[in-house]
C-alpha cells in the first residue's frame, strides 16, 4: 500500500522518502532553524523532531541514560558517557511558541515537518500547527491509549519499532486501523547510541514486508550510510537519518549524525541508488536492445545462393552483428527459402524469406 505524504508517495514503486531527524541534535531555536534549511538544501523530503516534556515524562530523575560520543574526527576516537535521562530530553525541549516557529520556518521553505510526541496534548499542538504526521516512539509501541488518540486525527502515523516483538508491532498496527486509519509506516529502529553491528538485524524489513502491507523504514543510528544502503536494498521505503552542526558536539546522537558537508551526498546516494535498483522484471530500454544486437550473432551467407534455395541448404556462418536472423531462429526456419538472390558476406534477414 503506497502511502501520502508532504506532496510525495512512499511506496515500493517509488523513490526512498528521506527524512532528516533534528529533535536530538538541534542546540536551540537557531540551531534547528539553521538545520531545517540544511535538510532543504540537500533535498530531504522532510525534518522530524522530538515534543517531549521531561517534567511530564521523567518521574524518576535520577536514571541515568549511557550513549558515546566523538572525541576525535580524524581518529574517530571516541568514549562512552552517562547524564540523567531527564537532562537529556529537557536539553532538547522547545516552548509551544519556539515549536510554531520551527513550523513556520519550515513551511516558508516548503520543507515537511513533523515530530514524534509523548503525551494527547502535544497531539492535539501537532493538529494545531498543521503537521501531516505524527511518529510513535518505540518506548511507546504498548502505549495503545496514545497511538488510537494519535489515529484518531487521521495523520500519517509513524510507528518505531524498536525493541518490541512482532506481536506488540501487529497489535499497535491493529489499534491504528480499527480507528479507520490506513496511513501507516512502520519503522525498524536498531536500539543502540550508535546501534551495534549485532543488533541492526536489517533482515527483519523483510519481515515486515511480509507481515504488513505497509511502507517500512528504516530509523538508522549507525554512523555513515551504508546501513541506510542495505535497509534501501532490502526494501526500505523511508530513511530516516539524524544531522547536526557537529558530530563532536557532547550530546547523544551527534556521534553517528551526518553533518552538513555529508547531507547533500547522502540524499544523492539515496536517490541514484533508486534509479540502479530498478524493477523487478526486466525491461531493455532501446539503446539497450541496440548495443545487445550489435554484440549478439546473425546468419551470414558463406557463399553466394540463388532464389529458391531452402536455409537448411544455405552454407552459413553465425557472425556479428546480429541485426539479422538470430541463430536461434535460425533452426525453426529450415524449410524456408530464399525470395531472391543473395551474394557471399550477406547478412540474412526476414525479408529474404518466403
Amino acid at each position: 500500500m503506497d502511502i501520502k505524504f508532504a506532496n510525495k508517495i512512499i511506496g515500493d514503486s517509488h523513490p526512498c522518502f528521506v527524512t532528516f531527524e533534528i529533535g536530538p541534535t538541534h542546540t536551540g531555536v537557531d540551531s534547528a532553524i539553521r538545520l531545517i534549511d540544511h535538510a532543504k538544501n540537500a533535498g530531504a523530503d522532510a525534518v522530524k523532531f522530538q515534543i517531549i516534556d521531561p517534567d511530564k515524562l521523567v518521574a524518576d530523575r535520577s536514571v541515568m541514560f549511557e550513549y558515546d560520543i566523538l572525541v576525535d574526527k580524524s581518529t574517530g576516537k571516541s568514549e562512552t558517557v552517562q547524564e540523567s535521562l531527564y537532562d537529556l530530553i529537557k536539553r532538547r525541549s522547545l516552548t509551544e511558541d519556539e515549536w510554531r516557529t520551527l513550523k513556520k520556518h519550515a513551511d516558508s521553505i516548503d520543507m515537511a515537518f513533523f515530530a514524534t510526541i509523548g503525551f494527547p496534548e502535544e497531539i492535539t499542538f501537532l493538529e494545531e500547527i498543521g503537521c501531516e504526521s505524527i511518529k510513535i516512539a518505540s518506548s511507546d509501541v504498548n502505549h495503545h491509549p496514545l497511538i488510537k488518540q494519535v489515529a484518531k486525527t487521521g495523520m500519517c502515523v509513524q510507528l518505531d519499532t524498536g525493541n518490541s516483538t512482532l506481536g506488540e508491532v501487529e497489535a499497535a498496527v491493529d489499534v491504528i486501523r480499527n480507528e479507520g486509519n490506513e496511513n501507516i509506516i512502520i519503522h525498524h529502529c536498531p536500539s543502540g547510541y550508535p546501534a551495534r553491528l549485532d543488533g541492526i538485524n536489517l533482515n527483519i524489513i523483510k519481515t515486515l514486508k511480509q507481515l504488513f502491507d505497509f511502507p517500512i523504514a528504516f530509523s538508522d543510528h549507525t554512523p555513515g550510510w551504508d546501513m541506510d544502503i542495505a535497509a534501501i536494498t532490502l526494501g526500505a521505503n523511508l530513511v530516516e537519518k539524524t544531522i547536526t552542526e557537529d558530530r563532536t558536539t557532547k550530546s547523544v546522537e551527534h556521534i553517528f549524525s551526518l553533518e552538513p558537508d555529508q547531507m547533500e551526498k547522502f540524499v544523492t546516494v539515496v536517490k541514484e541508488l533508486h534509479r540502479a535498483l530498478g524493477q523487478n522484471r526486466r525491461i531493455l530500454h532501446e539503446e539497450e536492445v541496440e548495443k545487445r544486437s550489435a554484440m549478439r550473432r546473425s546468419v551470414y551467407l558463406e557463399q553466394d545462393h540463388i532464389k529458391g534455395t531452402k536455409v537448411k541448404d544455405l552454407k552459413i556462418s553465425f557472425r556479428r552483428p546480429g541485426y539479422g536472423i538470430s541463430p536461434s531462429e535460425y533452426e525453426l526456419i529450415g524449410e524456408y527459402e530464399l525470395k531472391e538472390d543473395l551474394s557471399m558476406g550477406s547478412i540474412l534477414k526476414r525479408t529474404h524469406l518466403v
